[in-house]
């Protein structure tokens, strides 16, 4: 049971990260300040993730949990902006690069892509805690 928990956040991770390439590279979307940061800690997820499914390593917990937190809270201070509850001088987009609350954040105008971010960490951070309370005990 904890191998298909394990297995299921790497897929979370994985979709994660070529969905952001996909919007990236292929729609042409730069991201914005905010996005690179959540990407920073998304990528990796997506590559230690699978090699702890190789290995059957169920102690990535201690390694990737950090991560998901610290990409949670960055992915939920940009839905915090994206709906505009962080006041504009705070903001750390430019006006040089891609807006970080702008209507090209969502998914076919409807999803605003910040919300997806966190979706996906909270989602891998559950799918970390069970692996952990299955494995440890």
């Amino acid at each position: 049971m904890a191998w298909n928990l394990l297995l299921l956040a790497w897929l979370v991770a994985l979709v994660s990260t070529l969905s952001a390439l996909f919007i990236g590279e292929v729609m042409g979307q730069a991201p914005c300040v905010l996005c690179w940061f959540q990407r920073a800690f998304m990528f990796p997820l997506a590559v230690i993730l699978a090699i702890a499914c190789y290995r059957s390593d169920f102690g990535i917990w201690r390694y990737a949990l950090p991560l998901t937190a610290i990409g949670a809270a960055l992915a939920f201070a940009h839905t915090l902006l994206y709906a505009g509850l962080i006041p504009q001088p705070i903001q750390p987009c430019t006006a040089t690069g891609p807006s970080c609350s702008g209507a090209e954040m969502t998914v076919f105008g409807v999803v605003p892509l910040p919300v997806l971010a966190l979706f996906a960490f909270i989602l891998i951070a559950i799918l970390l805690i069970l692996i952990r309370r299955r494995t440890t005990q």
